[in-house]
């Protein structure tokens, strides 16, 4: 048995009631054991002075085995995009896909993101750089038609067996994804969701992305996309929709009847001029549970959920003439608590004795953080803090991040990515 104290810091808990407390948090092996005002005595004891804890981010939309490509497809069209990146895919090698994973891993370790949900093809691969690196991830294996894919064999029937192989495991969670309506007919959604049930996994599904998807949908079937697979039956129970820009309220609603969740991906969205603005506050009064993706670093170049917290709740005030919407504990819980809902892990998400210990250390002694206390950590988390400040981070108990450097040191090739 192994402990560790934080003793004196300022915790940001997540907690039901959102409390912020200068105090001490214990974690034992993989949990935390206590969360309070006492000091706490451990195997190893941190002065938690001048930092902040609070629970790791949760990224629920990311295709982190394309991180290599960030930097060379910027400012382009959605279509010459997705042309590119279906050509980059196709001459890929399980060596290529593993480097790049452990350097996307690697970043947004950097950054504080404890746990993360990836959608790609040879997600086997991705969740060995997974285990390696020492990061928690739902790991989603796309699928789409056959005669569309570049994958060998039958995309369905690969995703199953990635998820027989892989459950159970520590850290990894598999499930399985699906490109979109555009490249997945109703048979391979269906097939897809089939799966999804018999094993009890998430199904993560890029939805309404762009007006183009949803006009040429319409166009074909006379229906939205949503009141399609609804009408279809094809909305499943424990869907996580990636985007959802283009969805009406009808949509929205329907959405929440199946109990579905949204992984809103704003910098990607408007790195790729998606367009509108995605109607996040009608999601959340509907009762869709909201979180943040920073998908590829593609489309995003940066795995950085500091950036996603601000900017969401910055263009959404702006967009609305709204001050007051998305506030910063909005902002932050869609980071935390929303995702561990929307990936269906009620272990994480925030700092409460029994749940797992993915922690973020923050030093809050750095001018962009001073003066910092009780009454606006948050906002100062969200509105002025940056990657350069995670001083420290712990997932599942283990340093993975320790002043300032990774721990699970692996080396990134330069190029190496093919």
């Amino acid at each position: 048995m192994s402990s560790i104290a934080i003793n004196g810091a300022l915790i940001v808990t997540q907690n039901e009631t959102r409390e912020v407390i200068r105090g001490s948090v214990l974690v034992v092996n993989d949990r935390i054991e206590y969360v309070g005002q006492t000091k706490q005595g451990a195997d190893e004891e941190i002065d938690g002075n001048g930092f902040i804890v609070l629970p790791g981010f949760i990224n629920t939309h990311a295709h982190v085995a394309m991180s290599h490509m960030k930097g060379q497809l910027d400012d382009i069209d959605l279509e010459t995009f997705l042309r590119r990146t279906y050509q980059l895919d196709a001459e890929r090698s399980e060596k290529g896909i593993y480097n790049s994973a452990v350097l996307g891993i690697s970043e947004m370790i950097d950054a504080g993101i404890t746990c993360f949900a990836d959608m790609y093809y040879s997600e086997d691969v991705i969740a060995r750089a997974c285990q390696d690196s020492g990061i928690r991830a739902n790991l989603a294996w796309n699928t789409l038609d056959r005669e569309l894919t570049t994958q060998r064999g039958d995309p369905v029937s690969n995703a199953g067996q990635f998820i027989s192989s892989f459950k159970g495991k520590e850290l990894i969670t598999p499930s399985i994804g699906i490109q979109g309506i555009y490249a997945a007919s109703d048979e391979t959604i269906a097939r897809a969701i089939e799966v999804s049930e018999s094993h009890g996994t998430l199904v993560h599904m890029h939805l309404s992305e762009t007006r183009k998807e949803v006009y040429d949908f319409v166009k074909k079937n006379n229906q939205r996309i949503v009141e399609h697979l609804s009408y279809m039956n094809l909305l499943p129970e424990r869907l996580l929709a990636a985007h959802g820009v283009w969805l009406t309220l009808r949509e929205i609603r329907l959405l929440s009847k199946a109990h579905s969740s949204v992984s809103w991906n704003s910098l990607s969205n408007a790195k790729l001029a998606s367009g509108g603005m995605p109607a996040v506050p009608e999601m959340m009064s509907n009762g869709i549970t909201v979180s943040l993706g920073t998908d590829s670093s593609a489309s995003n170049n940066s795995l950085d959920m500091f950036q996603l917290m601000k900017f969401s709740s910055l263009m959404t005030k702006n967009a609305r003439w709204d001050s007051t919407v998305i506030p910063a504990q909005v902002s932050l819980d869609m980071a935390t608590v929303n995702g561990a809902r929307a990936i269906g892990n009620t272990k994480i998400g925030s700092i409460e004795a029994g749940k797992k210990a993915d922690l973020v250390l923050i030093d809050a002694t750095r001018p962009n953080l001073i003066p910092t206390g009780i009454e606006n950590a948050v906002s100062n988390i969200v509105y002025s803090a940056n990657a350069g400040n995670v001083d420290s981070v712990i997932i599942d108990g283990k340093f993975v991040k320790r002043h300032g450097k990774l721990t699970n040191v692996i080396r990134i090739p330069h190029n190496d990515f093919v």
